[in-house]
């Protein structure tokens, strides 16, 4: 099998597939709506998201099939000297596709771009509910330095 991924930015008409994919989660399943007409919220995010030079909302394909998507958003700090840091959210891959090593070429591929970018540092959240995503992430390298709190309104 081709293992050859290939990465561009989402377009519009991906919406569909990369709300699929969200949904195809426990936690995930919580959060959106799966309807067959995607809202307009997710267009009105999705055009955002696409206009500010500062995000990139990515489509990973192997042979032409989207079989993965995430979202890098570059922020600017003043702490690290001014640095550039790189914040990795929305990581999916396909439930067909999992267990094929696409999840590690992906984290790869966005750390590369992260550092083309000049960012210092690549970091993430993820929900404690998700223990064999936390133990993906230690196997690539990643450490948990920092107790995440959040407040929903």
């Amino acid at each position: 099998m081709n293992t050859d991924l290939t990465y561009r930015l989402a377009t519009k008409a991906d919406l569909p597939k990369i709300v699929e994919m969200l949904l195809d989660d426990p936690l995930g399943a919580l959060r959106e709506k799966s309807e067959s007409v995607l809202g307009e919220a997710y267009y009105q995010a999705y055009e955002k998201i696409r206009v500010d030079a500062n995000q990139e909302l990515t489509i990973v394909e192997l042979n032409g099939e989207v079989v993965g998507t995430y979202h890098l958003t570059f922020i600017q700090y003043l702490t690290h000297q001014g640095g550039l840091r790189a914040q990795i959210e929305a990581v999916r891959v396909a439930s067909s596709c999992r267990g094929q090593g696409i999840g590690k070429k992906m984290f790869h591929y966005a750390s590369e771009r992260a550092k083309e970018k000049g960012c210092y540092m690549v970091q993430l959240t993820t929900d404690k509910q998700r223990p064999e995503a936390i133990k993906f992430y230690k196997s690539l390298g990643y450490v948990a330095t920092h107790e995440g709190m959040k407040l929903k309104f």
